[in-house]
């Protein structure tokens, strides 16, 4: 292994993870504008890191426009700009969530082809051992910049009232319901991961990046499955909303969603 290319990884990877630490604390108001960031000896000391290291990510706040850095002054938040898009998903409310998120959003096509799926994703929609899915991967954008990398894979009977120019130009979902699917409900699993090389590269992000994971199983009204999905989100630009509301008696009482499901 080329050492120091690893340690060039190692290092891109830790100032992206300030870079997004520092712009949660921009973002969320923490820091109003005007103010100064802590400099960057008491932010490697803090965050045990070279000061390289905050350098870059310090490099990387100012690119996105969210600091000026000014000699003698040092870091200050900037005015956050009027139209600056971080997309919300509403767990509670999936389908009109997927409807607004593709209207204010655009969407690249990179892969598609027919392929055998494997077992988990067969045993997951409910297929045989020979049936083949429809494998597609998009890359969604806001602003011109990415903040999804979705994988999907639909049954083939299905996905032949389709084809790959509908996929490049239409939301899935309205290319389903064209195709006479009719969806009951959908299970999903929500988590964390790294961006691999390719990921990291069609989301722009250094390899080794967090990134929200969410795979999702669609099901219709036969409860036969339609659509597998793995969705892996940059959580700089993409963040999910879940609505809670207390139930229950005296003693027993719990969260639940605002749809009526309890944890």
């Amino acid at each position: 292994m080329d050492t120091k290319a690893s340690k060039r990884g190692l290092g891109a990877t830790k100032s992206h993870q300030l870079f997004l630490l520092l712009k949660e604390t921009i973002v969320s108001g923490r820091i109003a504008p005007g103010n100064k960031l802590p400099g960057e000896i008491a932010l490697a000391k803090e965050h045990g890191l070279s000061r390289v290291t905050v350098r870059r990510a310090m490099e990387a706040l100012a690119n996105e426009n969210l600091v000026v850095r000014l000699a003698g002054k040092g870091t200050l938040v900037k005015e956050q700009p009027v139209g600056a898009t971080i997309m919300t998903a509403s767990v509670a409310n999936l389908l009109p969530n997927m409807v607004t998120m593709s209207k204010n959003s655009n969407v690249k096509l990179l892969e598609f082809a027919y392929v055998q799926p494997s077992e988990h994703i067969r045993s997951r929609l409910g297929l045989g051992p020979s049936e083949r899915t429809q494998r597609s991967v998009r890359v969604r954008s806001a602003d011109d910049k990415p903040f999804s990398y979705l994988v999907t894979h639909v049954p083939e009977p299905i996905a032949l009232h389709y084809n790959e120019s509908d996929l490049a130009t239409t939301p899935l979902f309205v290319l389903l319901e064209r195709s006479g699917v009719l969806v009951d409900q959908a299970k999903q699993v929500i988590s964390a991961t790294l961006a691999t090389s390719d990921v990291a590269s069609a989301l722009q992000v250094p390899v080794g990046s967090p990134l929200i994971s969410l795979n999702r199983v669609v099901i219709d009204r036969n409860q036969q499955g339609v659509e597998y999905l793995t969705a892996l989100y940059r959580p700089d630009r993409y963040r999910i909303e879940i609505d809670l509301s207390r139930a229950g008696d005296e003693d027993s009482r719990y969260w639940q969603t605002v749809d009526g499901e309890s944890d």
